[in-house]
C-alpha cells in the first residue's frame, strides 16, 4: 500500500457499476470493501433527506421507486429533448426540465425527494463514495483521479464528467476513453503472457457497458498506445437489452390479463427481473421468471436463450457494424488484429462472443475480468501522471470531425474525425461585406459538408473588427481539443489585434440518432456535398469578384474605352444570373475563370489609380491578398450579426 498522501486514483464511473482502483509497485488495484467485491453499483436511493448508495440501494429499489435513481451516466451532458424521447417511459424516477437561466439552456434534471438534481450532482454523490472508499483503503486523504468515459463521449458529456468529479472534491486530471484504459491495463501484463503478446501489436478493444459501446483499434509498441480509429454509440448498452425483456413482458401481459403494467414500482421490479433473466442466460439455455400481478393472476414464463437472442439481435448487430467502421478507419483489415479484447459486463453474453469472434476471426481475449479492467487502466493513466511510470505514453483521437460555418451555410473542417489528440488546428478567413466589424462563428461537428447537417456546438461573436473592404481583414480560426477531448475555439483579427473564444460545451449530447445521420450521410451523400460545398464557395467568388469589379469600374472606368466598360458590365450580369440558377460547378467555374481574364485590364488600371493616392507607408497594405475559393486559402467566415 502506497505511502504518499497524494495518491491518484483511477475510477470507472459506470452506468450499471463503478470502480476505483490505484497503482502500486505490484501494478493496478482495485479497491474492494469487506467482502471482496470491487464493483459499486451506481444506484441512489433518496430517503428523509438521507442517500445511500451501491447495493443497499438497489436492493430497496422496488419499495422506493421514484426515489431509486439508476443509469444516470446515460443522462449526463444530455438536455431534457434527449432524454425525454428515449429515456423517460423507462424510468420510473421523474426528470423534469431545468432551465439554466444565465445560459438560456434547459437541462435534463432529476426530482427527488423535494430538490431537483442535475445528473453531474448524481454522479458527483457516486464519486464521493468511491473516494471514500479509497481514503479508507489507503489511510489518507484522496483529492486527484483519472476519470474514464465512453470514446464517443462529446464535450458536453466529457464536462459534465469533470463537473462531477468536482462536485465530488476530486481535480479531475484526466479525463481518458474507456476501451483506452483497457488497452492500457492489457498491454501493461496483468496475466501470464499478455506483455508479450501485446508489443508490436494491433488490437481492437470492444467495450459494451450498461449504457454506451466504444470500439477502438489501437497500436501497441515500445510502451506507446496509439489509438489508430474509434467508433460507437453513446445511447447503446445492456440497459437496451434488458429493455427487450421489459418490452416483451409488457407486451404479453397485456395480451393475457388485459393490464398495462408500467407503474414506478412495476418499472423498478421489471428491470430488476430482466437484468437477472440476462445473466442468467448467459450461464444457461433458459430462465425461468414469474411475476404476482395481484387478485390471484400470475405471470409466468421460460425465456430460452435463443429467443432472447433474437431480441437482441439487432443491437449486437450494430456494434458489430461500428466494428467494421472502426476498422475501415484504422486502414487495416480484421486478419491484422492480434487480439479483440472484451471489456463491460455485456460481453458476457454468447451471442456477443460469438459475433466478435466471426469479425475479427478469432477468439476473443477475455482472461482479463471485462468489469475491472477499464478502472484498472485509469490507475495505469494515474500513475503515468503522478511519475510512478515513464515508459508508457497514450496517443488518442477525436471521434467526429469539428470546423465552422461559412458564408452560404457551408463547413469549413478545422479537425477531421480520428485526429490524434492533443491537438490544434488554424486557418484563415475574412469578411464578406465592406465593413464588417462583427463576425458570428458557429462551431460546428458532424462529417457533412454543409452547415444545416451538422451539429451545433456553439456560436460567439468577433466584435469590434476596424471596418475594411471585405476580403481585408485576416481572421485567425484556431480549434485547440487538449487531452480530456475538451475543444476550445478562438478567432482573432490580426491586423487590429481583436480577439474572441469559448470553450465549446453544448447544452445537449449527441443522440444515436445525430451520430448514425452525420456519419452515415455523409457517405451516402459525399458526392452530392462536396458538389453543393463547392457551389457555395463559387457563388460566393461571383458575389466577391463582380462586386470588386462594379467598385473599380466605379473608380478607374473612365480610363478603359467604352465598349470594353459595356462588356464587363454585361459579363457581371451574366455571371450573376448563372451563379443564380446554375447547377454545374464546372460551368461556373469556367465563367468565372473567363470573367477574371476579361477583368485583367480593369484590374491594373484600378491598381495603378490606387497607387497614385496611397501614401508610401501604406503600400504594404495595398497587396493583402484577396479571399479565394474554390480550392485553399481565405474563407469568408460567418455572417454580420
Amino acid at each position: 500500500m502506497p505511502s504518499s498522501s497524494d495518491t491518484i486514483v483511477g475510477i470507472d464511473l459506470g452506468t450499471t457499476h463503478s470502480l476505483v482502483a490505484y497503482c502500486d509497485a505490484a501494478g493496478p488495484q482495485v479497491i474492494r470493501d469487506e467482502r471482496g467485491e470491487g464493483r459499486v453499483p451506481s444506484v441512489l436511493a433518496f430517503r428523509n433527506g438521507m442517500v445511500t448508495i451501491g447495493w443497499e440501494a438497489r436492493a430497496h429499489a422496488v419499495e422506493n421507486p421514484r426515489a431509486t435513481v439508476f443509469s444516470i451516466k446515460r443522462l449526463m451532458g444530455r438536455g431534457y429533448a434527449d432524454v425525454a424521447e428515449k429515456e423517460l417511459r423507462f424510468l420510473p424516477y421523474p426528470v423534469v426540465r431545468r432551465q439554466a437561466a444565465e445560459e438560456e439552456r434547459d437541462v435534463a434534471a432529476v426530482e427527488v425527494d423535494g430538490r431537483l438534481l442535475t445528473p453531474p450532482e448524481l454522479s458527483a454523490i457516486i464519486l464521493r463514495e468511491l473516494r471514500q472508499r479509497a481514503e479508507r483503503h489507503l489511510g489518507h486523504e484522496v483529492r486527484r483521479a483519472v476519470i474514464t468515459v465512453p470514446a464517443y463521449f462529446d464535450d458536453a458529456q466529457r464536462q459534465a464528467t469533470r463537473d462531477a468529479g468536482r462536485i465530488a472534491g476530486l481535480e479531475v486530471l484526466r479525463i481518458i476513453n474507456e476501451p483506452t484504459a483497457a488497452a492500457l491495463a492489457y498491454g501493461l501484463g496483468l496475466r501470464g503472457r499478455a506483455k508479450d503478446e501485446a508489443n508490436g501489436a494491433t488490437v481492437a478493444v470492444y467495450d459494451l457497458g450498461g449504457g454506451t459501446f466504444d470500439i477502438s483499434v489501437l497500436r501497441i509498441e515500445d510502451g506507446v498506445f496509439e489509438v489508430l480509429s474509434t467508433h460507437g454509440d453513446t445511447h447503446l448498452g445492456g440497459d437496451d437489452l434488458d429493455r427487450e425483456i421489459i418490452q416483451l413482458v409488457q407486451r404479453e401481459v397485456r395480451e393475457q390479463f388485459g393490464l398495462t403494467i408500467d407503474t414506478p414500482e412495476i418499472k423498478q421490479a421489471l428491470r430488476t427481473f430482466a437484468e437477472d433473466v440476462k445473466i442468467r442466460l448467459s450461464e444457461r439455455e433458459q430462465a425461468a421468471l414469474a411475476i404476482d400481478l395481484g387478485k390471484g393472476r400470475t405471470y409466468e414464463r421460460v425465456i430460452e436463450r435463443a429467443e432472447f437472442e433474437r431480441l437482441i439481435e439487432p443491437w449486437v448487430e450494430k456494434t458489430i457494424a461500428s466494428c467494421r467502421q472502426a476498422l475501415r478507419d484504422a486502414g487495416v483489415g480484421a486478419e491484422q488484429i492480434r487480439q479483440a479484447i472484451l471489456v463491460g459486463g455485456s460481453t458476457r453474453i454468447p451471442l456477443v462472443r460469438r459475433r466478435v469472434a466471426e469479425v475479427f476471426g478469432r477468439t476473443p481475449y477475455t482472461a482479463l475480468n471485462p468489469d475491472e479492467v477499464v478502472a484498472m487502466g485509469a490507475a495505469v493513466q494515474a500513475s503515468i501522471l503522478g511519475g510512478m511510470k515513464h515508459d508508457l505514453l497514450l496517443l488518442d483521437v477525436t471521434p467526429l470531425s469539428l470546423g465552422i460555418e461559412t458564408m452560404g451555410g457551408a463547413v469549413g473542417k478545422l479537425i477531421l474525425r480520428n485526429t490524434r489528440v492533443p491537438c490544434r488546428a488554424r486557418e484563415m478567413f475574412t469578411t464578406f461585406v465592406d465593413g464588417q466589424t462583427n463576425i458570428r462563428i458557429n462551431v460546428l461537428q458532424g462529417e457533412r459538408e454543409l452547415a444545416r447537417d451538422c451539429r451545433s456546438l456553439g456560436e460567439f461573436e468577433l466584435r469590434g473588427i476596424p471596418p475594411m473592404p471585405a476580403g481585408l481583414p485576416k481572421i485567425e480560426v484556431t480549434f485547440l481539443i487538449d487531452q480530456n477531448g475538451i475543444l476550445n475555439v478562438s478567432a482573432k483579427e490580426l491586423r487590429s489585434g481583436k480577439e474572441a473564444g469559448i470553450q465549446v460545451v453544448p447544452a445537449h449530447g449527441l443522440t444515436k440518432d445525430e451520430v448514425d445521420r452525420m456519419e452515415i450521410e455523409s457517405y451516402t451523400h459525399a458526392r452530392e456535398d462536396m458538389t453543393a460545398h463547392r457551389l457555395i464557395d463559387l457563388r460566393n467568388q461571383v458575389t466577391f469578384d463582380t462586386h470588386k469589379a462594379e467598385q473599380a469600374l466605379a473608380r478607374a472606368g473612365a480610363a478603359l474605352p467604352a465598349e470594353e466598360r459595356r462588356r464587363i458590365e454585361a459579363a457581371m450580369a451574366s455571371l450573376r444570373h448563372l451563379a443564380e440558377t446554375c447547377t454545374d460547378a464546372d460551368e461556373l467555374h469556367k465563367a468565372l475563370d473567363a470573367f477574371g481574364k476579361m477583368t485583367i485590364r480593369l484590374a491594373e488600371v484600378n491598381i495603378t489609380a490606387a497607387l497614385k493616392t496611397i501614401e508610401p507607408a501604406k503600400e504594404a497594405d495595398a497587396a493583402s491578398p484577396r479571399p479565394a475559393a474554390p480550392g485553399p486559402g481565405a474563407r469568408s467566415a460567418g455572417s454580420s450579426p
